[in-house]
């Protein structure tokens, strides 16, 4: 073997280290090359920070009512409260840490349960095709005839107000995009001779779907994912800005700018930041998701190869 070539694995498929180390020098290229692709992984890796250690840094409370005193209920931005107070004398900035926490985890949590099943159903469909194929792109068309939200809402009501029946609402109604998608991927893969060799060897189906068709059908999927989690984090804040998600004391945003509208526009913070931080991250996500397709898309890597 030439020397500086060796094997590595990579979801199955062997090929030569020095062609992985190069894609990835070409993904890092073309993220370089791109300053709203950039800007877009920054936002989204602070939110993620910030979900992470934000309960830890807050300089308040956000739960406890009082906590700053009395005398400070709605104040106004100034150094020591940066966001502000709300009615009952918390630190708005505090809250809005803590809320990052609350986003990242009910957007974790319904990708977590939509994303398996779209992807299995999608497998499923695509490789066996007939009634099968009928009987489940079926009921995926009779959820997407419905408006999302309008699902997710009704979803909601029925499983009584709270972020948990929140984050199932949406999970419920947030699937069928990822058949559709894993399904188209599937009926052009598994016609690819790689495939039939598989079968011709009999290796389990099962392999066939999760080590060889999956694996390059994930692009789109990525894509979507990337876009989604901003789209999620939206909606969640959606459904506790109309009194079906997160319940006070929780500091969500959605809940955070439902409770700010009754003093709008007198008391314009109160709303004005948990709505940015929405803004923000929704938008880091799509920059991001911008990115990734085009760092996924092997052509538009070539010519960055090419030009460099």
């Amino acid at each position: 073997m030439t020397q500086g070539w060796k094997n590595h694995k990579i979801l199955g498929i062997s090929r030569p280290i020095s062609q992985f180390i190069n894609e990835w020098k070409l993904i890092f290229a073309v993220i370089r090359k791109s300053p709203i692709t950039t800007i877009g992984l920054a936002i989204v890796m602070g939110f993620v920070i910030l979900g992470i250690v934000g309960p830890y840094i807050t300089p308040y409370d956000p739960m406890t009512i009082g906590v700053t005193g009395t005398l400070k209920r709605l104040h106004p931005p100034c150094l020591e409260h940066p966001f502000g107070t709300d009615e009952y004398g918390r630190d708005l900035f505090s809250r809005v840490l803590y809320g990052a926490r609350i986003s990242l985890i009910a957007a974790l949590c319904v990708m977590a349960l939509a994303v398996p099943i779209g992807i299995v159903l999608g497998l499923v469909s695509g490789y066996y095709g007939g009634i099968i194929d009928e009987i489940i792109m079926r009921v995926t068309d009779i959820f997407l005839s419905f408006p999302g939200l309008v699902l997710a809402i009704a979803f909601s009501a029925s499983l009584g107000a709270g972020l948990t029946s929140a984050i199932i609402a949406l999970a419920a109604v947030w699937w069928p995009g990822y058949v559709r998608v894993i399904r188209a991927q599937v009926l052009v893969v598994k016609e690819m001779l790689f495939v039939e060799a598989a079968k011709a060897i009999g290796v389990k189906t099962s392999r066939i779907l999760f080590r060889h068709i999956l694996p390059n059908s994930i692009t789109p999927l990525l894509v979507l994912i990337t876009f989604d989690f901003g789209s999620v984090i939206l909606a969640t804040s959606a459904l506790s800005f109309i009194g079906l998600g997160a319940q006070p004391p929780i500091p969500e945003w959605g809940r955070l700018i439902a409770d700010g509208r009754k003093w709008f526009p007198e008391k314009w913070w109160y709303s004005f930041f948990p709505g940015l931080a929405i803004l923000v991250t929704v938008l880091g996500f799509n920059l991001l998701g911008d990115g990734i397709r085009d760092v996924m898309d092997p052509r538009y890597r070539r010519s960055i190869e090419i030009k460099g």
